[in-house]
C-alpha cells in the first residue's frame, strides 16, 4: 500500500499508533514520521567518509535497537534513513552542491566526487544489511498484511 500523505503528521505519534504507518516505496515519509524522524535525523550525515561511517554505524545501531524492542516502524524508518544516506550522497557525487537541475530546469553537468561516492558506498553497506535482515523482512510482511 502507498504511503498515506493525508495523515496529520503534526499530531500522530507512530510509536503509539503503528497501525497508521504505511511502508510505502523507498524513502517515502522519511521526514514526516515522528518520533522517529527526530530520533534519527540528528545522526544523519554524509559529508565525508569518516562522517558517513559514524552516521551509518549509529543509524544501523538504532535499527538494531528498534529490532530488539520489536518496533517495526522504527526499524523501517532507520532503513529509510540509511537508504537516504546512500541516495543523497550519490546525488552529491554526481552534481555539485547536490543540484541536479539548474534554475531553468535543465540537467546540470555531471561530475564525479570520489569522497561523496565513498560516503554513498558506506551507507549502501548498512542499508543492505537492514533491508535484507530476515527479522525486518518478516515484520515488514506482517505489518503490511495487518495494516496495508
Amino acid at each position: 500500500m502507498a504511503f498515506d500523505y493525508d495523515l496529520d503528521f503534526d499530531t500522530i505519534d507512530f510509536r503509539k499508533n503503528p497501525e497508521l504507518y504505511r511502508v510505502g516505496r523507498g524513502e517515502q515519509g522519511v521526514l514526516l514520521v515522528e518520533p522517529y524522524k527526530s530520533e534519527i535525523l540528528k545522526h544523519w550525515r554524509f559529508k565525508t567518509p569518516v562522517i558517513a561511517e559514524e552516521s551509518s554505524d549509529k543509524i544501523y545501531q538504532m535499527f538494531l535497537d528498534y529490532k530488539e524492542k520489536e518496533d517495526f516502524v522504527g526499524m523501517d524508518m532507520a532503513r529509510k534513513f540509511l537508504q537516504m544516506g546512500y541516495t543523497r550522497a550519490r546525488r552529491y557525487t554526481n552534481y555539485k552542491g547536490g543540484k541536479k537541475y539548474d534554475e531553468n530546469g535543465k540537467v546540470n553537468e555531471r561530475q564525479n566526487d570520489p569522497e561523496k561516492a565513498e560516503s554513498a558506498s558506506i551507507f549502501m553497506e548498512k542499508w543492505k544489511l537492514a533491508r535484507e535482515d530476515p527479522d525486518y523482512l518478516k515484520r515488514k510482511k506482517e505489518h503490511q498484511k495487518k495494516y496495508g
